[in-house]
């Protein structure tokens, strides 16, 4: 596999980590570290062509996961020029950049997807009505009934939700979040009831993320779970020594 520069420069073990340090961290239970994520910057995200830079959100509250709808069998190298075109696409639609938070290939490498979604948690575009208070993960394919979902994809989805819904975010747990829209499956105005980690069609009529992805779901839950059991039974006397920062 032949990546491009930057993108192997961003996977390196250092790439992208910071130092704890901060006193307001202290009376805050560990949560899951961020896992090794590229920047926009590796993939050469065309940052031209984003209209309005993203919302910020105070945390996350639900995680959607869908899929691009893309064909399967692509060589990772070519991920970020898939993403490129992406972008355009998303941006063609009307959107103010891409979508996603996030994005996911076949061999396990996490994308930055939306500008802004690496340092902070910002609003994408990827669930209508219900964007505010979620993060959208896409796995890069196309995943309905029968298809094959790769392991680490998975585990990477997996951790991504972990660290973005932090230590009082429970995987297994339930959320509610308000829909600004009535193209959603609920009306515009109504609370509506989520899985903390759940697939698109619960919330927009659409086969998002495919039936192969959604009846993984289950799995993704029980590994974000895993890493937040293993960030709280860290020592509490022994601070962590990279940034969990969400």
């Amino acid at each position: 596999m032949t990546w491009e520069e930057p993108v192997r420069d961003a996977l390196s073990p250092t790439a992208g980590r910071q130092r704890h340090g901060d006193p307001a961290e202290a009376d805050t239970p560990p949560g899951p570290p961020r896992p090794d994520i590229v920047p926009r910057s590796a993939w050469n995200a065309d940052e031209s062509l984003v209209r309005e830079r993203a919302s910020t959100m105070r945390n996350v509250r639900v995680v959607f996961v869908h899929h691009t709808s893309q064909p399967n069998g692509y060589d990772c190298d070519a991920v970020p020029r898939m993403l490129r075109q992406l972008e355009a696409e998303h941006v063609e639609r009307g959107w103010d950049d891409l979508g996603y938070n996030f994005v996911v290939d076949h061999c396990g490498t996490i994308y930055e997807g939306r500008s802004g979604a690496l340092s902070r948690s910002v609003e994408g575009a990827h669930t209508k009505g219900f964007n505010a208070g979620s993060l959208g993960i896409a796995a890069m394919g196309t995943f309905d009934e029968g298809a094959d979902v790769p392991q680490v994809m998975l585990d990477s989805i997996a951790s991504l939700a972990a660290w973005k819904l932090g230590p009082r975010g429970d995987p297994h747990g339930k959320a509610e979040l308000v829909s600004s829209s009535d193209e959603s499956r609920f009306d515009e105005g109504d609370r509506a009831r989520f899985d903390v980690i759940t697939g698109h069609r619960d919330a927009f009529e659409t086969s998002c993320p495919g039936m192969g992805l959604e009846s993984r779901l289950g799995k993704i839950r029980d590994e974000a779970e895993r890493l937040r059991k293993r960030a709280q039974a860290r020592t509490p006397d022994r601070p962590p020594t990279e940034a969990d920062g969400r």
